[in-house]
C-alpha cells in the first residue's frame, strides 16, 4: 500500500534509503546568492497571531489525545484519514516521549483538565512498565495489544537507545510537572523516575567510547551504528550522561557525538554558518527535525561546548532551510517566504501515492513538510508565523481532524498527504509551546539528574 517509515536518518548511509542525492553540487553557493527579504503580500485574515496559535496547538493535541492506540493511550506511528485502521496498533517509543510532553502542554492550555490527563499517563506508564524492554531501553515500535516488540526491519528488533531517549525526555518533564503535586502525582512522578533510570546507557556502549543506537537478543550489536552527530541524537547522550547508575564517561561524548571535534564545520549558506558537520548534508544541513528532536525539552538556548553554541546552530540550520525554499533553485511551485521548510516526512511518489523521504536542501522534492517551519517558531518566529498563516489560508486542503497534514506540494495540483506521524506532530505543539512560554524546556533542564550531566560533559548552559 504504501512505504513503510523508513526511519530517523542518520550518519550511517544504511538509514539514509529515503534520501536519493547529496548536497554536493545541487542548490545554491555564496552570499551572492543571497534571497531578498522584501516583504510578500499580506494574507488577508482577521485572525491574530495568538489565536492561530491556540488553533494549532489545540488541533495539533487532537493525534495525542483522539488517536492514541486505544489500548495504552501511547502514540500511534501514523494515521491515514483516508484508512484509520493502518497501523492502528503500532505503539512509536519516541512518538510517544513528544506525546507525554503534548499531554503537559494540553492541561496547561486547559485542552483537557488535569485529572484527565494524570488518567491518561497513568494508562501510559501501566503500559510502559510491563512492554518489552532489552537492558532497559525500549524498542522503536511496540504492539500496542500485547506490550511485544514489533521489530522496525530484519534485525532492528531490540532496544532501541535514541528512540528511548526521546521517550525519556518526556518521561522527565512528566516527572518535574507532577513531583509537588498530589499523593498520586508524587507516586505517579515516582514511577516515572524508576522507569527512565532502569535504562542501561552503558551497557549501550560496548565498552567504547560512543553510545551504539541498537542492540537484540536476537541479532546483538549487528547493526554496529555508532551515534555520531551532527544529527538528532545528541539527547542521547545528554541523558547517558545524566543517568545515575548506568552513565557514561565524558570521553564517550567527545569521541562519540563529537569524534574529537571533527563535528566542528566552517561551512557556511547564505552568509549564514553551519558550525557543525551535518552527517550527509554538510553544505547545506540535514532535514530541519535535526533542530527539534533533541531540543524539545534539552533548552538550547545559551547552550554551548567546546565544539559549538547549539542555538546558533539551530536557529541558523532553520534560517538556511528557509532561504533556499525563498532562493528556490528548482523552482517549485509556491516555495517562498510564506511556503517553505523541508523536513523528513511522508512524500510524494511518482505515481502520486504516499512515500516517505528525507526532505533537504540536497533532497528537494517538491515536498513541504509543515512540521518543518512550525516545529522551528522559536528559531525563526516570523518566518514560521508567515508559513502558519500560509498553511491556514489553504486550510481548507490543509487542516484535517488532527492539525495540519504531514506533507503537501503545490507543485503537483497542490497534492496533500491525508495523514500524520507522530514524530512530526509533536514538535509542532511542543515547540509552539517553549515559544510561547518555554514549558517544557524549563520543565526538562530543571532536573537535577540532568544538569549533573551537562557538568560531567561540559556544557555551558
Amino acid at each position: 500500500m504504501m512505504n513503510k517509515r523508513l526511519g530517523i536518518v542518520v550518519w550511517s548511509c544504511f538509514l539514509l534509503l529515503a534520501c536519493s542525492s547529496s548536497d554536493n553540487g545541487s542548490g545554491p553557493i555564496g552570499l551572492s546568492q543571497l534571497p531578498s527579504e522584501e516583504e510578500p503580500p499580506p494574507i488577508e485574515d482577521n485572525i491574530t497571531d495568538e489565536e492561530l496559535l491556540d488553533i494549532t496547538q489545540r488541533e495539533t493535541f487532537r493525534y495525542f489525545w483522539d488517536f492514541a492506540e486505544a489500548n495504552t493511550g501511547c502514540a500511534r506511528e501514523r494515521y491515514f484519514v483516508d484508512d484509520p485502521s493502518y497501523d492502528a496498533n503500532t505503539v512509536t517509543i519516541g512518538g510517544t516521549g513528544f506525546g507525554l510532553m503534548a499531554l503537559l502542554v494540553g492541561i496547561e492550555r486547559d485542552f483537557i483538565s488535569r485529572t484527565e490527563g494524570v488518567e491518561r499517563l497513568q494508562q501510559i506508564l501501566d503500559f510502559l512498565e510491563t512492554a518489552d524492554r532489552f537492558h532497559g531501553a525500549w524498542p522503536h515500535w511496540l504492539d500496542g495489544s500485547t506490550g511485544k516488540v514489533r521489530p522496525f526491519n530484519a534485525t532492528d528488533d531490540g532496544g532501541d537507545i535514541v528512540e528511548t531517549a526521546f521517550l525519556v525526555q518526556g518521561l522527565i518533564c512528566i516527572r518535574e510537572y507532577f513531583i509537588n503535586g498530589n499523593t498520586e502525582e508524587k507516586e505517579m512522578a515516582a514511577r516515572v523516575d524508576s522507569l527512565w533510570k532502569a535504562v542501561e546507557w552503558d551497557w549501550y556502549t560496548q565498552n567504547q567510547n560512543g553510545l551504539f543506537w541498537h542492540w537484540s537478543p536476537n541479532n546483538g550489536f549487528v547493526m554496529n551504528l555508532v551515534l555520531k552527530g551532527y544529527n538528532e541524537v545528541l539527547i542521547a547522550y545528554i541523558l547517558a550522561a545524566a543517568s545515575p547508575d548506568h552513565s557514561i564517561v565524558k570521553e564517550a561524548f567527545t569521541e562519540g557525538w563529537a569524534s574529537d571535534g571533527e563535528i566542528k564545520s566552517n561551512n557556511e549558506q547564505y552568509g549564514l554558518p553551519l558550525f557543525v558537520r551535518h552527517a550527509q548534508s554538510e553544505a547545506f544541513g540535514g532535514p530541519l527535525f535535526w533542530a527539534h528532536y533533541s531540543y524539545l525539552g534539552f533548552d538550547s538556548r545559551g547552550l554551548s561546548d567546546e565544539f559549538a553554541n547549539y542555538w546558533d546552530v539551530n536557529v541558523n540550520h532553520s534560517k538556511i532551510n528557509y532561504s533556499y525554499c525563498v532562493q528556490n533553485p528548482k523552482n517549485f511551485e509556491a516555495y517562498g517566504q510564506d511556503c517553505w521548510g523541508l523536513t523528513s516526512s511522508y512524500t510524494r511518489n511518482q505515481d502520486g501515492s504516499i512515500g516517505y523521504a528525507a526532505h533537504k536542501p540536497g533532497n528537494d522534492l517538491g515536498i513541504i513538510s509543515p512540521t518543518a517551519a512550525l516545529s522551528s517558531m522559536p528559531y525563526t518566529p516570523e518566518r514560521s508565523m508567515r508559513a502558519l498563516r500560509y498553511f491556514y489560508s489553504n486550510k481548507d486542503k490543509l487542516l484535517g481532524p488532527a492539525g495540519f497534514y504531514d506533507a503537501f506540494s503545490p507543485e503537483y495540483n497542490f497534492w496533500v498527504a491525508r495523514g500524520y506521524l507522530a514524530i512530526d506532530q509533536g514538535p509542532i505543539i511542543v515547540m509552539i509551546e517553549n515559544y510561547r512560554t518555554g514549558l517544557l524546556w524549563d520543565l526538562f533542564m530543571r532536573n537535577e539528574d540532568v544538569r549533573r550531566g551537562l557538568d560531567s560533559l561540559g556544557f555551558n548552559y
